[in-house]
């Protein structure tokens, strides 16, 4: 073998390491990717580990459910029932809760049904409700849509109250619900890292927050090998190890958009 053959042969493996990388699938929320949050942590995962994250970007209920199939190897989501029922089907190993942030309410900034002087959550979408504001949900069995849903039970607005002439279920990630509440002027609950990352938000504001009820934990969950044997629980034991560590809260907490920070680790 010549050294000219050699050289060329070294040159292919080190051209071909990349498409050799470890590869692993997570189904993410629509509210953690339309953060930003993503197109920080992926790379230095990337760097870090040389593992390659490809992100199936969901509400959690289609989350879980490609969780459930073996059709992902880990689902960070953000719905703690959900998550529990998960793991006690058998089909996530364990629940790691890795950072929050909050539920907020956003609306017009003129305020017709004066949420702003809301004492609680349930007062705020009472007053909506009250007021027959437009209201746009996402309608899409994401943490986000499940977690509006049972404020409407505690401000004692039932479904059949809901009507239709002002409040529309658009069946949409995060972004898209916001773009629709921001064409339609209408009150909507988001997650605050995709409320602060939305580009369109028109004549909308932030009107209410901070009632401990919006608390909102994302949580890491691996698919069970033993009931998906194809999936890779190496590389999501791998992955959530880089998780959990100070690496990962250094670029979690220090995640702002106009000075304000997105999320908080809080992983143990």
């Amino acid at each position: 073998m010549t050294l000219k053959t050699v050289l060329t042969a070294a040159a292919l493996v080190f051209a071909g390491a990349d498409a050799f990388a470890d590869t692993m699938k997570m189904a993410v929320t629509t509210s953690f990717h339309n953060s930003g949050l993503a197109d920080v942590l992926l790379p230095e995962i990337q760097a870090d580990l040389g593992l390659e994250v490809q992100l199936l970007v969901v509400g959690t209920g289609q989350a879980i459910r490609l969780g459930e199939a073996g059709d992902v190897d880990a689902i960070l989501v953000h719905s703690k029932n959900a998550e529990e029922a998960f793991v006690a089907g058998g089909y996530g190993t364990h629940r790691t809760e890795i950072m929050y942030n909050d539920f907020v309410v956003i609306g017009p900034k003129d305020d017709s049904a004066a949420i702003g002087t809301a004492g609680s959550a349930a007062d705020a979408l009472a007053m909506i409700a009250t007021a027959k504001a437009p209201f746009v949900s996402r309608g899409d069995d994401s943490g986000t849509h499940n977690k509006e849903q049972s404020l409407w039970d505690g401000a004692g607005v039932s479904k059949a109250a809901r009507d239709v002439s002002w409040y529309q279920e658009v069946g949409a990630g995060m972004g898209a619900a916001l773009n629709t509440a921001s064409g339609m002027n209408a009150y909507i609950m988001s997650d605050r890292a995709s409320w602060l990352n939305f580009g369109n938000k028109g004549d909308l504001a932030l009107l209410f927050a901070g009632d401990p009820v919006l608390f909102n934990q994302y949580a890491y969950l691996p698919v069970n090998y033993e009931k998906h044997p194809h999936v890779q629980a190496e590389l999501a034991s791998k992955l959530e190890a880089w998780l959990v560590r100070p690496r990962a809260q250094a670029l979690i907490d220090g995640y702002t958009l106009s000075g304000e920070q997105l999320f908080t680790f809080n992983a143990n």
